[in-house]
């Protein structure tokens, strides 16, 4: 049921929120069908790439010197640069 809005008319564009037991069902279902598809080792490494991704992804947003602080640790400063 749509919620009325403060002028009596229904609110078209909100949805309402996943329940958690729903999303965790739906992260569940596509890890199980993911390790079917690719088998384990396969989407261990998917899983490692993505956590990877993520936490780079997370570095560079909150703070875009830190990456680059990241770059010249491991490679020499000025090189790419």
């Amino acid at each position: 049921m749509q919620r009325p809005d403060q002028t009596g008319k229904p609110n078209r564009g909100e949805r309402p929120p996943l329940s958690s037991g729903v999303l965790g069902a739906l992260i569940m279902f596509v890890f199980a069908l993911l390790w079917l598809v690719f088998g384990f080792w396969k989407l261990l490494f998917i899983l490692v790439l993505t956590l990877v991704g993520y936490f780079v992804g997370y570095r560079y947003f909150r703070d875009r010197d830190a990456i680059r602080k990241l770059i010249d640790r491991i490679l020499p400063p000025g090189m790419f640069r």
